[in-house]
């Protein structure tokens, strides 16, 4: 008896609220395996063969991608997608959802948020691998952060968002740098993060009134990215070991394209919820 009336309130569930708690186990595992970064106790002992300077120069080399691709890179990324399909494929699904309103049309925005992941992935593994093997870490650099973004910006259109403005571009370097923080630092950030959309979304969805400019934020995204970074970067800066460490490229790609879903899909939800949608 008590577990047919538990199944007859869960049945209850609009498809937005089945969404919000799926979002929050996923969440949960996510945290969890974030515990486990992918930079092993063995990776790390190569500490005394690295030199004192590669810190400084990853961090400025990571600074300088950012720069030059939200600058000059932009419409080369969207080359490699079709940008107004995507528009028009969120339009769809809104419109499908409205209809037939149910788990299934609502679930459609986070399946095509991780439908082109692996594509992303294999092009991330063939550049990470391939400069390895030649021994080119820094100048692998621009590569990895054109790829992450390509991969940011897919999610953010799946959800009805864009990214050109520089309010959005701080949105998705601190979702980028929450991500790729040690696991105390990511607790702290991701938390100020769901406060953030929290914010947000009670706002209308209009994001803005940064306490930080773009700049400052790509300077912060940048140390996160080169110090969880910096023992695989050296490894594939080196001619013989290089492939080593050009195969975490596509773990740091996943890693940071499975949370931006998170974030962009507790994006839309908290919006959802903030125009009196049940969730």
């Amino acid at each position: 008896m008590e577990r047919g009336i538990k199944m007859a309130a869960l049945k209850k569930k609009t498809p937005w609220e089945q969404e919000w708690h799926d979002l929050a186990r996923k969440e949960e595992k996510f945290i969890a395996r974030r515990k486990e970064g992918p930079t092993s106790v063995l990776v790390k002992k190569l500490d005394r063969f690295i030199p004192d300077k590669l810190s400084g120069t990853l961090n400025a080399a990571f600074f300088k991608g950012f720069q030059v691709i939200f600058e000059k890179g932009t419409g080369i990324i969207e080359k490699t997608y079709n940008k107004d399909k995507k528009k028009a494929d969120f339009k769809v699904d809104t419109y499908a959802h409205e209809l037939m309103n149910n788990k299934k049309s609502a679930r459609t925005f986070t399946k095509r948020a991780k439908s082109t992941k692996a594509a992303n992935l294999m092009i991330s593994s063939v550049e990470g691998i391939g400069l390895g093997l030649v021994g080119a870490g820094i100048p692998d650099i621009p590569l990895f952060i054109a790829m992450v973004l390509k991969s940011v910006y897919e999610v953010a259109l799946s959800f009805g968002y864009e990214y050109e403005s520089d309010e959005e571009k701080i949105f998705i370097l601190k979702v980028i740098e929450a991500a790729m923080c040690d696991e105390d630092e990511f607790i702290a950030k991701n938390s100020e993060l769901n406060d953030i959309i929290d914010y947000i979304a009670a706002n209308g969805d209009e994001i803005g009134g940064w306490k930080i400019d773009k700049e400052e934020q790509m300077r912060a995204t940048s140390r996160c990215l080169s110090e969880e970074m910096i023992y695989t970067k050296f490894l594939q800066g080196q001619f013989v070991v290089g492939i080593a460490g050009g195969v975490f490229d596509p773990i740091y790609v996943n890693r940071i394209s499975n949370y931006a879903v998170l974030k962009y899909r507790r994006r839309f939800l908290r919006s959802k919820m903030a125009q009196g949608k049940s969730i």
